[in-house]
């Protein structure tokens, strides 16, 4: 059947740039589309970074050469375009003949790298990418002046500065750079490891973004444990998924009833990973994802503004799913468990009401007073389940869960909680590593009289401060074992391009989670 025959067939999507190391300049690639050089303030640059003007900028090695090659000094074409060489500020020389030995130079670009810390080389990265699409190839020097770190960073930043979705009858508008040749490297052999690591992070976020992005005609419980079982055998992974019926005799009343209301029925989706060296004391960990495929807010149902997004609602279930297919490439040293309770919350006659009572894994009972606070009914099952029958060493959970934490710290920062402090210290690290940086905010005790119901053991709507309380709510299914709760409602969606993150759905939290768990001793703080 073709595409105009089946209105929910997506077509094929673009895909991210490869990338390969090499020692050579990047001036000497034939047949390279565009070459790439960093630039940096001259005020604090290593020595031998480059040839530079006092006071301004520096140019990192192959400047010489390559402005001989182009006729043009690109000292002075900086300084006409008032450069200062902070992170992913690009200048750009068009090569409308090409050069001697080199035909097909079109551009040169001029990439600031700032400090060149990881944080820059990743802006400079994603920077590149934009200015390269539609290209075939580009030859750049910019991670030559960078660590091991700084060059798995410039290549997620490149990949994620890439990412493009479409739906349309023709080819998509703009597709990414074919090829990356991160050129001049003293010793690319030596910085593969790095590029792999930089790979998979930035592999994760692409396939949390574009999980998050599908439109919700198409992505629904059903589709997404598909995409779940894609990855389970991509990346040997076990998996386990649960039907409606399965969810309602096991005790999934959470859900069973956020779902119940759809046309396309709820799902629960494990996957398991197992380190190749793995014995009966190896800890686990558990995540957990929020998997609403679409939220219309039920019988409470949104306004029309609110639910334009909604298709995003399931990026925590997308950014489990992602992690989990990457643990393997970045050497996590413990076992995972990865829980995506996904539902639709739809309207129907068979919606749950306000009012309503339901019945969790495990017995807990929450009163249904707003059926807009959907996903902490869905998630508290999946907790509740993780803690009776995985017995993990810890517990992570990622949410689009509350509107009052965009309020709190607008569309740039993720926020979070824990019960642990060593927990709360390793995933903060993380995430602010990583380029998701997470803000803690506090369990406070003070309110958990709001969450107080007169026929059931909670409300789920509790009120204000919303990010505070619907933590305290989730937190009941924990018990005493390390937990942390990412509530990333406020980065759900990018409202603009920036730096690596482009407009739309972000896929928010996979870097974070695979920077923790890809560390050597990601438990260490727990014992």
């Amino acid at each position: 059947m073709s595409t105009s025959e089946n209105p929910t067939s997506l077509p094929a999507q673009v895909s991210p740039p490869e990338f390969a190391l090499s020692a050579t300049a990047p001036h000497a690639f034939l047949g390279a589309e565009v070459v790439a050089l960093p630039v940096l303030p001259a005020e604090g640059a290593a020595e031998g970074a480059g040839e530079g003007a006092d006071g301004g900028v520096l140019i990192g090695p192959g400047a010489e050469e390559l402005s001989t090659l182009v006729g043009t000094d690109l000292l002075a074409l900086l300084e006409m375009h008032g450069s200062t060489g902070r992170a992913g500020e690009v200048v750009s020389l068009p090569v409308p003949g090409g050069v001697t030995g080199n035909s097909g130079l079109r551009w040169v670009l001029l990439v600031g790298i700032g400090d060149q810390r990881p944080a820059d080389f990743r802006r400079a990265g994603a920077a590149l990418a934009r200015e390269t699409r539609n290209r075939d190839s580009v030859a750049t020097s910019v991670p030559a002046l960078a660590t091991a770190d700084g060059l798995e960073a410039f290549v997620v930043g490149a990949m994620l500065g890439s990412f493009a979705f479409h739906w349309r009858s023709q080819p998509p508008e703009q597709v990414p750079v074919r090829r990356v040749v991160l050129a001049g490297l003293p010793e690319p052999e030596a910085l593969a490891p790095a590029l792999e690591r930089g790979l998979a992070l930035g592999g994760a976020g692409w396939r949390a973004r574009m999980l998050a992005t599908v439109p919700s005609n198409l992505k629904n419980p059903a589709w997404l444990a598909e995409q779940a079982h894609e990855v389970a055998g991509e990346c040997a992974l076990g998996i386990t998924v649960w039907d409606e019926q399965q969810l309602a005799a096991e005790g999934f009343g959470g859900i069973v009833g956020v779902g119940q209301a759809s046309a396309t029925p709820p799902r629960l989706i494990r996957l398991d990973y197992s380190p190749p060296k793995a014995g009966r004391k190896t800890p686990t960990v558990v995540l957990v994802g929020k998997g609403i495929t679409f939220d219309s807010g039920g019988l409470s149902i949104k306004p029309g503004e609110a639910m334009v997004n909604m298709k995003r609602d399931m990026t925590g279930g997308a950014v489990v799913i992602a992690v989990m297919g990457a643990l393997r490439a970045l050497g996590c040293p413990v076992k995972v468990v990865g829980l995506i309770a996904a539902a639709e919350n739809a309207v129907s006659g068979n919606a749950l009401r306000p009012g309503d009572v339901v019945r969790h894994y495990g017995g807990r009972t929450s009163e249904v007073n707003n059926t807009d606070a959907e996903g902490r009914l869905v998630m508290a099952d999946a907790l509740a389940y993780a803690v009776a029958e995985v017995k993990p060493a810890a517990i992570v959970d990622v949410a689009t869960l509350t509107g009052a934490m965009k309020v709190a710290l607008g569309q740039r920062l993720g926020g979070f909680f824990a019960n642990h402090d060593g927990l709360a210290e390793v995933v903060a690290t993380a995430a602010e590593a990583a380029g998701e940086p997470l803000w803690r905010l506090p369990l406070a005790e003070v309110y958990e009289d709001k969450l107080a119901s007169e026929v059931a053991d909670a409300d789920n709507a509790p009120g204000g401060p919303g990010a505070i309380t619907a933590a305290l709510f989730l937190q009941h299914f924990v018990g005493d074992v390390p937990w942390a709760h990412l509530d990333v409602a406020s980065v759900g969606d990018s409202p603009s391009e920036h730096y690596e993150w482009t407009t739309g759905p972000t896929g928010y939290g996979a870097r974070a989670l695979l920077q923790w768990l890809g560390s050597e001793q990601p438990l260490a703080v727990l014992s």
